[in-house]
């Protein structure tokens, strides 16, 4: 296919399939927020909200809203969202639960700040949309709380005995990488410029291993590594999403050196985590060979190769490096060979390392209105820029 094609089939994919889907069957119109339990067909199969997904689908649906079209449907799914999370969703210390009945009454205590990332993260775009300072307020106290929490996210909530192996995880960093971004309008210009340096600085400096050419999950306070589950834990999936966050900040920055090295290092993920007997990507890996704990280590999941695809049309569209849209084509492939549901809208989620649908669910507790919506909008976004230079460039030839 040519690259327009690519973009009409992303484009279409989401603003005729995935939206309508979430629009019709998410909504809870009795007590506000969403229903993410939803079975192949759409309907609610468990009633429980998981905040870390309202507040992704209230990024979603605003986020829609200020960049696609102004409709109202779009903005409205986001309020009463909002509306929910910011009633029912935070502890009186300002912390985000991560789950809650229904009618909102707290399930599962605020040990995971991933919630609080991701209810900043919906607020902050929501503002954009209504002006509504109260969603400015929420979204600013929530980033600040999470700066302030890095160095332990978990807080009291923490299994780890303190002091006996005490290692620091990719994620946080990671996402900071982006939500700052998302809450740059609202941030003291030298907070955002100091959160992009620590966050480049963290994945590209301490939990990328320059001998392996490869992110670790888990390293030590002290950087080094740690030959444990944890120490050697790869996940592909992790290392891919945050290399376009990365080339965002580069973008950004005007640095040139750092997109090549971001575009060299989803590279070389990719060949590492892609599955040569079965094909798609392994959810986890050791660095040495050793048996993962996890006993999901080699299952296929959406997110990981919808963020794949986005970093490798970002690393095209900066470097023009052919293996990048080779790759594209390959993960696209699969992707939606596998993933995309021939018969009903939205994807599945999770396969067996053949292929197979382990779970026909199209979400659930860690499934939601996100990774596929906001892979196929950047997808869709980065082939048209592609398509732009690629006319520019014969015209001036």
């Amino acid at each position: 296919m040519k690259v327009l094609d690519y973009q009409t089939l992303y484009e279409n994919e989401l603003l005729e399939g995935i939206i309508p889907f979430w629009l019709k069957h998410s909504i809870d119109s009795q007590h506000g927020g969403f229903f993410t339990c939803l079975d192949r067909q759409g309907q609610v199969y468990d009633t429980d909200k998981f905040v870390w997904l309202q507040g992704r689908q209230v990024w979603c649906f605003a986020m829609l809203y200020n960049q696609i079209e102004p409709k109202k449907e779009w903005l409205d799914c986001a309020v009463q969202g909002a509306e929910f999370l910011l009633k029912h969703g935070r502890d009186e210390a300002g912390n985000w639960y991560f789950s809650l009945t229904q009618e909102g009454t707290p399930l599962i205590q605020p040990y995971n700040i991933f919630s609080d990332c991701f209810a900043a993260m919906g607020l902050a775009q929501l503002h954009r949309a209504t002006g509504n300072e109260v969603y400015a307020q929420v979204a600013k106290e929530t980033f600040l709380n999470i700066l302030a929490k890095q160095a332990n996210p978990k807080g009291i909530y923490t299994k780890q005995y303190p002091g006996s192996r005490p290692l620091k995880n990719f994620a946080l960093p990671m996402i900071l990488c982006n939500l700052v971004l998302e809450l740059e309008h609202l941030l003291d210009p030298a907070l955002v410029e100091e959160t992009i340096q620590k966050g480049i600085h963290a994945v590209m400096e301490e939990f990328y291993r320059p001998d392996l050419n490869l992110i670790l999950e888990n390293i030590g306070l002290d950087n080094r590594f740690s030959d444990s589950f944890e120490g050697r834990l790869i996940n592909p999936g992790h290392g891919l999403e945050s290399m376009w966050f990365i080339m965002d900040l580069a973008e950004r920055r005007g640095d040139k050196e750092l997109i090549t090295k971001a575009k060299d290092l989803t590279l070389s993920l990719i060949e590492y985590g892609w599955d040569s007997e079965h094909e798609g990507i392994f959810y986890f890996l050791d660095v040495k060979g050793h048996p993962p704990q996890q006993l999901e280590w080699d299952q296929k999941l959406w997110w990981v190769h919808v963020e794949t695809l986005v970093s490798l049309l970002k690393a095209y569209l900066h470097t023009d490096d052919e293996r990048c849209w080779e790759w594209f084509e390959k993960i696209h492939a699969y992707t939606w060979t596998h993933f995309k549901d021939a018969e009903y809208p939205e994807w599945f989620g999770y396969l067996n390392r053949q292929g197979d649908v382990l779970l026909p669910l199209k979400g659930g507790k860690w499934k939601g209105c996100f990774h596929v919506p906001r892979g196929l909008y950047q997808c869709s976004q980065t082939l048209r820029a592609i398509a732009t230079k690629k006319e520019s460039s014969l015209y001036q030839d």
